[in-house]
């Protein structure tokens, strides 16, 4: 298997972050993968877009992992990081999850680097960026 570099996320409401994720920007549930006791739980999830991936699950408190995690609105909203996907039609991907009612946090623009991106958050308050450019092409 070749090396890859997946985001790993934590949401309170696992199933709906995916329902989301999937509706408003694109992805496609890969595994999802919920607790045998109570299946609102989510142990884990991979979701796809393209050759792209993130996984997810529920916050689980009094866990080892959860202690080490915040969640947004437990920090004023603020995030150290934040996936970055790339997309085909970045327009068209701006503006389907305009209307599906992701907050938008910094509009659609054309980089003067090449493409285009916007970012937005999700109902939980991640901080998701999108765009056309793509780090693996050859500089001109």
């Amino acid at each position: 298997m070749p090396s890859t570099i997946i985001p790993c996320l934590r949401y309170r409401d696992a199933k709906a972050a995916i329902r989301f994720l999937c509706g408003a920007f694109g992805f496609s549930e890969h595994a999802v993968y919920t607790d045998d006791n109570d299946i609102s739980i989510v142990v884990h999830a991979q979701l796809t877009y393209g050759d792209g991936m993130v996984m997810l699950g529920s916050v689980i408190p009094g866990t080892e992992f959860a202690e080490h995690i915040v969640q947004p609105d437990q920090i004023g909203g603020r995030e150290t990081q934040c996936p970055c996907v790339t997309v085909a039609d970045i327009k068209a991907h701006y503006e389907h999850a305009k209307a599906y009612g992701a907050t938008i946090v910094e509009d659609y623009e054309e980089k003067e680097y090449g493409g285009a991106a916007y970012s937005a958050r999700d109902p939980e308050g991640r901080l998701w960026y999108f765009g056309s450019y793509d780090p693996w092409a050859t500089p001109a």
